[in-house]
């Protein structure tokens, strides 16, 4: 299906708008140039609107609005639990693990690494960071964004590579975090305006133009099997969300793990003014949290009526699309490409912050400032390119691209979660054990998988986390019975919370035991 000429023309000027904008509020002052500070971490000036925005554009791209909305069309409301889960996860992250960040004074996960353990385990994390954000995820979100632009429009999946791979580079690359962080407020407002139009055209065609609430009963009651958020053994996807293990099991160790020890998120939050500005914008993108299944899982799930019998479950959402009438789509197409390329441009940063300031630097100390934007200028570039590369042959046979890359994510994100955790509160904790952790997580997870495949993925993940926290704690103690000399000293750290953000804790708690309350 091609698009009309003024829906074309919309899409061709949100891209000059946003590229434009990035460049403005990438400016600098006359006789200041660029400093690392300035590029990877935004000169540390967030404020907190700008720190919420940016955490969920870089989250909401093509991996969860194409992704989730094919996870929804082929196992239902279930997967909302990625979304709501994390809402919580937030909270605890925002509470409990930036003001001990923050305090730190960190550009990077792995920098924090070798703060509390050493520069072996430093090394070793971001080598694995930048072979997964390259190889994974900035490919995932590459191909995903690909897939809608060829569903929609009809072009070709490698032109579509290459302009989504072109536009994040123009987007992201003179102006760093500071540019995608500044105008993500924009990415998001029309991501959230876009994802509610289509829930409501797919909603109200399902009930025959009544209205969205009654094409949502319309379509509890035509597909009830689609909104159990708590799957029985009996569901044939209950291997990909394990019943309750989605409250209390593996679910909590990939939330944790993704939204508090990820560079690709984390580093919005680091970039902030200060701690409070941080947790006031962990809150906002809290609450947009609760909201995102209504945008990227409910128009899935209302694609089972309406486009029945697709060839691939990520088809869904561009399916969807199509409902839109001309004018307003080239709007809400805008949406999905402003959605994929703030998370291509976080992408691209986090892997150019990590090369630089944990690689590069390393081997190179005495580096200007200067010379250290241009090497992340260069690995930002290099890293996009290899992503188009790579994208299709990796992707292109993948029926459900968001599951795939959680079930490889998961191989690690135990480990990742013990090393941190351990590391922040357990002064014991030796830099052995955190290796140990690290690659008995990926040893472990692949034995579960070759010998015991029944074995759904989330639970394994837990089962991981707890082996590898045994094996940290024990060599921990053999090592040595004294707290490391690198040791986080909690009694430094300032874990008081504003009031502001202990009531919208409180009501986050309560959106979601009245969610799962009623879609138990």
């Amino acid at each position: 299906m091609n698009l009309a000429a003024i829906d074309l023309a919309i899409i061709g000027l949100y891209a000059l708008f946003i590229v434009g904008l990035a460049q403005w509020v990438s400016r600098e002052k006359d006789g200041h140039e660029k400093n690392a500070d300035d590029y990877f971490l935004a000169s540390k000036s967030l404020p907190w609107w700008a720190v919420g925005a940016s955490l969920i554009a870089a989250n909401i791209s093509a991996e969860q609005i194409i992704g989730m909305s094919g996870s929804g069309y082929a196992l239902g409301l279930a997967i909302a639990s990625y979304e709501w889960m994390s809402a919580l996860t937030l909270i605890i992250v925002g509470k409990y693990f930036l003001p001990i960040f923050l305090e730190r004074g960190i550009y990077t996960m792995p920098q924090f690494l070798e703060q509390r353990y050493d520069h072996s385990v430093r090394m070793v994390m971001a080598v694995f960071w930048l072979a997964l954000y390259v190889v994974v995820n900035l490919t995932a979100i590459l191909w995903l964004g690909s897939l809608a632009i060829n569903t929609v429009t009809g072009l070709d999946l490698v032109y579509g590579l290459l302009i989504l791979g072109i536009l994040a580079t123009l987007y992201s690359l003179y102006g760093g975090l500071k540019a995608i962080a500044l105008t993500d407020i924009v990415q998001v407002v029309l991501l959230v305006f876009g994802g509610l139009m289509i829930s409501y055209l797919a909603l109200d065609k399902v009930a025959d133009g009544a209205g969205a609430w009654a094409g949502f009963v319309n379509l509890s009651q035509q597909l009830p099997e689609k909104f159990d958020m708590i799957l029985s053994p009996e569901n044939p996807f209950y291997k990909d969300l394990p019943g309750i293990s989605v409250l209390i099991g593996g679910m909590w160790i990939m939330n944790l793990s993704y939204w508090g020890f990820n560079q690709y998120i984390i580093q919005r939050a680091l970039a902030a003014e200060n701690t409070q500005e941080a947790q006031k914008g962990i809150i906002l993108a809290a609450f947009l949290k609760l909201l995102m299944p209504l945008i990227v899982v409910v128009p899935g799930i209302a694609a089972v009526v309406l486009s029945p019998g697709l060839s691939s479950p990520d088809q869904a959402y561009p399916e969807m699309i199509k409902l839109v009438p001309a004018g307003l789509k080239g709007l809400v197409f805008a949406a999905l490409i402003a959605a994929i390329l703030s998370s291509l441009g976080s992408m691209m940063n986090s892997i150019s912050t990590i090369f630089t300031m944990d690689i590069y630097r390393h081997f190179r100390p005495q580096t200007s400032n200067t010379k250290l934007v241009n090497i992340g200028r260069m690995v930002a570039l290099s890293s996009i390119t290899i992503a188009m590369i790579i994208a299709k042959p990796l992707l292109g046979n993948f029926g459900q691209a968001f599951q795939f890359i959680q079930e490889f994510t998961g191989f690690f994100t135990p480990g990742i979660v013990v090393l941190f955790l351990l590391g922040m509160f357990w002064r014991k904790t030796t830099a052995k054990a955190a290796l140990a952790a690290a690659i008995a997580s990926f040893v472990l997870s692949l034995a579960a998988r070759l010998f015991w495949p029944e074995l759904p993925f989330m639970d394994r993940v837990g089962l991981v986390f707890i082996a590898c926290t045994g094996i940290a704690v024990v060599i921990s103690l053999m090592s040595s019975q004294a707290a490391s000399a690198k040791a986080v000293v909690l009694s430094d750290i300032n874990f008081r919370t504003e009031r502001s953000f202990n009531i919208a804790a409180i009501a986050v708690i309560l959106v979601l035991a009245a969610l799962y309350s009623t879609w138990w």
